[in-house]
């Protein structure tokens, strides 16, 4: 799992430093704070599910920071499990446009990938089980097939679209929580069309 976060700090240009002092706060090494993992789960606007991944050395600081984005954006949080099993955990590895479509999809299934989705954009997305994704990973860079990004997810099973108004305040309460300290991650089920995402970008 720390290889995991280590990968996916590396693809993000974090420079090693950064990422062994992240490391060494995560583990507690070097001090004697106590870090725990905690997720939040809740929903945000127009009823979409949003579960948020925390590390933290207080718990009711963060629990209060989660709880106040949550409530000023107009959702409010929920219970443990309220929303988890909306989502399953997959291995997402992408390549840009311009990527041999055909070689890349032949090489996934090999490696065991679950499934090789084609974007509008060109790009490629390999989905694998989050159990195969250091295995599916490492079988893809070995045939010569480096991904541009390679991540753990939390995949909806079930997508809601949103307008224009709520994905305004979607996309400012995801801002929000992932501007706090002690979030690592947001996901979310809201579903934004790119009409949607290119008025939020105008």
């Amino acid at each position: 799992r720390l290889r995991l976060a280590v990968d996916k700090a590396l693809a993000a240009n974090m420079t090693r430093d950064t990422i062994e002092r992240a490391v060494k706060r995560g583990t507690g090494e070097g001090d004697d704070t106590n870090y725990d993992e905690i997720r939040y789960e809740g929903y945000g606007p127009a009823g979409t599910a949003i579960m948020v991944d925390c590390l933290t050395d207080n718990r009711n600081r963060t629990v209060s920071e989660v709880r106040h984005a949550f409530t000023k954006a107009g959702g409010n949080l929920g219970t443990d499990g309220s929303v988890a099993y909306m989502f399953a955990r997959s291995g997402v590895l992408m390549y840009p446009p311009g990527s041999d479509e055909d070689a890349i999809m032949e090489a996934a299934l090999e490696a065991g990938a679950e499934d090789v989705v084609n974007n509008d954009d060109g790009s490629i997305e390999v989905i694998t089980s989050f159990e195969e994704f250091i295995a599916v990973k490492d079988a893809m860079s070995a045939a010569n097939y480096q991904p541009e990004t390679a991540e753990v997810v939390e995949k909806a099973a079930n997508l809601i679209d949103v307008g224009l108004d709520d994905a305004e305040k979607i996309m400012r309460l995801i801002d929000t929580l992932e501007d706090l300290d002690d979030v690592q991650d947001v996901h979310t089920n809201a579903d934004f069309s790119d009409e949607v995402m290119e008025q939020l970008s105008s």
